[in-house]
């Protein structure tokens, strides 16, 4: 095999393997980034349950303190 031959064999490779390395790092990037997106919508669900969950109970206690009052005639 002559010199050339090799030396294009050499070329097709190396950048058969540069473009696997670069399909393979957009399929991690890619993996990555919907990994992110899902955590940040499970946190973000998370935080709007805890929210919803401090204002029911923030209602409730001042339900319960409201109805306290009214029982000691602290309020009509």
């Amino acid at each position: 095999m002559s010199g050339r031959s090799f030396q294009g064999l050499k070329e097709q490779a190396e950048s058969a393997a540069k473009d696997a390395a670069n399909s393979l790092g957009q399929a991690t990037q890619d993996s990555v980034n919907q990994i992110t997106d899902a955590s940040q919508k499970a946190i973000d669900k998370a935080a709007k349950m805890a929210q919803d969950g401090v204002e029911k109970a923030t209602g409730q206690a001042a339900e319960a303190m409201s109805g306290f009052g009214k029982k000691c005639g602290f309020k009509k």
